[in-house]
């Protein structure tokens, strides 16, 4: 059984970039557009790691992760903001976060930090 990453980005090429770059490193990766979809994934599927941008039209990242935590209070964050709002980071870490990466990101420093979270287990 894959371990599963929900990547949250109201921007779609993001998306389709982090999908690629995980399933290619073995886990089941989860898209959403939205907090709301976000948070129908989360109940639906229950990610084992979440990628999280903290500037989504709707409903903000802060916000995503709280209610993310009423569904399953140890899920695994880690954000992403193009902003460098110190406050909102701050916040997110407060709510359990586990680091954040600026955007852009290096794709490869965001791989191992989701290795350091998530390993992949070996059948």
């Amino acid at each position: 059984m894959k371990e599963k990453i929900l990547i949250v980005d109201d921007q779609y090429g993001i998306r389709v970039l982090l999908n690629e770059v995980f399933q290619k490193e073995g886990y089941q990766t989860f898209q959403a557009a939205s907090g709301f979809q976000a948070l129908d994934i989360l109940e639906k599927h229950s990610p084992d790691l979440v990628l999280l941008d903290m500037k989504i039209p709707g409903m903000d990242g802060i916000e995503i992760l709280k209610r993310m935590r009423v569904v399953n209070p140890d899920i695994r964050v880690i954000i992403m903001t193009a902003y460098g709002e110190l406050d909102m980071i701050q916040e997110a870490k407060d709510l359990g976060a586990l680091t954040h990466f600026p955007k852009p990101f290096d794709i490869d420093d965001l791989r191992q930090a989701v290795k350091k979270y998530l390993p992949i287990k070996s059948n």
